[in-house]
């Protein structure tokens, strides 16, 4: 028996406290914490975990300066103080600190003085030191491609960025190392119901149906979260209202010592972030009507993307051309009047009428405090009495990386940033196949052993899952074919082992 079956098996045998539907960041952590107060989970998700909205993010950790032009001052607050648990405590090895530059250009949609007002303000809630306006050979030292044409000055301050697919995956972890049973590829196709109130689901895995038991459900399945509320309730409406944020990856040809901020109007900002040696560009925001499942890059998008980073960048850098990759995702806002751009990242949690909570909504950054609310709202239905709400570090934040001297420098700090703690386990079955250490595409840091210790310890089980969201293969622009047959070939193997695709929480002993 396979490691996953054990899982389908462990799925449809026990009885849950908590069955949670969807494995984005939101759905990853309400299990996670809810595990750690000794509670048994279960988490399942129809795809992969973080497949969708939570890998295809603009990867910032960030208070949101756009949200005090909105008059947002506690969810920027509050999205500061998460930023500096993730730094500090939750996941240092995956959330970064850097600068942050806004070019002011004459005709531009912001004054000096006013931005000046606005990044005080901003700093003082992220109690940091950077709020000045820096001149523009001071700029450029920053950012060498910087266009000058026409620029005044520019506001500094500080942010930060992550891997979002990889904290997603830390949260899974963390919710299995805790007892909790996760799977992916397990979607949830009938709600099951005792007394009219929802006491559990329907899975469908590998072919088959699994009936799951719990005792409350939580529906945190992203873009997804009206198709599963109408499971509940068949007359559900429309909640939420899908953004599209379109992004693309160009070489950045230098150092880049800051990120940009560029603004667009007096509202909508887009960003240049340097990223494993490319930068992101991006966001758009445009309504997505439809099958969540069919959002995609489409050439206008791109198009828009490079004619917004122009306003900033030198064209040269932004050449149709030098466009390495494009992703898409769709942001989950509260459904209301008005421009998807000028809605705020709020969150909605409701009730449906078998009592099944669905989350809604929210911001990467905050995603902690938004499962902390959840369970606050659950605290009747399983019996807690205290929830604490100090952040704890997720796996592999806790010490430092013990690698080799033989590894490669990039091939160490990849391996650091990527799993922390963790990453000699990452690198142990190489001591009996050094082949493991080879790159899997010369120019990047991802090696062999990642590839397969994503198959047996990490739930992959798709060369997408691991390029994608297990390493940083994609986001350096090195998807291409032979990448591919490298990594289908290392998950092969590790299927000859029982264990692809199950992950560590199949190999816990399961609570009784």
């Amino acid at each position: 028996m396979t490691n996953r079956a054990e899982a389908v098996e462990d799925l449809s045998r026990r009885r849950f406290d908590l069955l949670v539907i969807g494995g984005g960041i939101i759905g990853s952590a309400v299990a996670a914490h809810a595990a750690r107060l000794g509670l048994v989970v279960a988490l399942v998700d129809a795809h992969d975990f973080g497949g969708a909205t939570s890998s295809a993010s603009s990867k910032l950790i960030h208070g949101g300066l756009r949200y005090l032009r909105l008059g947002d001052v506690r969810l920027v607050r509050q999205a500061h103080h998460e930023r500096r648990a993730l730094t500090n405590v939750v996941a240092p090895h995956l959330v970064h600190r850097i600068p942050f530059l806004l070019p002011l250009y004459r005709g531009g949609p912001y004054r000096p003085a006013v931005v000046q007002g606005g990044i005080v303000l901003y700093s003082t809630l992220a109690l940091s030191r950077l709020n000045w306006l820096v001149d523009v050979p001071r700029a450029r030292e920053l950012v060498p491609p910087l266009r000058s044409e026409g620029l005044r000055s520019c506001a500094l301050y500080a942010d930060a960025w992550t891997n979002d697919a990889r904290l997603c995956l830390a949260n899974v972890r963390a919710a299995a190392d805790a007892g909790a049973c996760v799977l992916n590829s397990a979607k949830v196709v009938a709600l099951r119901k005792t007394q009219a109130r929802v006491t559990g689901a329907d899975v469908r895995v590998d072919g088959d149906v699994v009936p799951v038991e719990a005792r409350a459900v939580v529906n945190a399945s992203g873009p997804w979260i009206d198709e599963v509320r109408r499971l509940e309730s068949p007359s559900a409406g429309t909640s939420v209202v899908l953004d599209k944020g379109a992004h693309a990856l160009v070489p950045a040809d230098g150092e880049w010592a800051a990120a940009l901020t560029i603004p667009q109007d007096e509202v909508r900002v887009t960003f240049a972030v340097p990223l494993y040696g490319m930068l992101l560009l991006g966001t758009t925001e445009r309504v997505h009507e439809g099958d969540p499942s069919a959002v995609a890059v489409e050439p206008g998008d791109v198009e828009q993307i490079l004619a917004e980073a122009a306003v900033a960048l030198d064209p040269s850098l932004l050449a149709p051309e030098r466009v390495r990759a494009t992703f898409a995702g769709l942001r989950v806002l509260p459904a209301g009047k008005g421009e998807s751009v000028s809605i705020r990242r709020e969150t909605v949690i409701t009730r449906g009428p078998g009592a099944m909570l669905s989350v809604a909504g929210g911001k990467l950054t905050t995603y902690r405090r938004i499962a902390l609310g959840v369970l606050e709202r659950l605290r009747a239905d399983l019996g807690l009495h205290r929830i604490d709400t100090r952040p704890w570090p997720l796996p592999g934040a806790a010490g430092a990386a013990a690698l080799s001297g033989r590894l490669e420098p990039a091939v160490r700090a990849n391996l650091a940033h990527l799993y922390g703690s963790l990453a000699a386990d990452v690198v142990a079955p190489a001591s009996d196949d050094p082949a493991l250490l080879e790159a899997l595409h010369p120019e990047g840091p991802d090696i062999a052993a990642q590839a397969l210790y994503a198959a047996t310890d990490e739930w992959a089980t798709s060369a997408d899952d691991v390029i994608r969201r297990r390493t940083t293969l994609f986001y350096r622009g090195l998807a291409g074919e032979e990448v591919v047959r490298k990594v289908e070939e290392l998950l092969a193997r590790a299927a000859t082992t029982g264990r692809v695709g199950s992950g560590r929480a199949a190999r816990l002993r399961p609570r009784s």
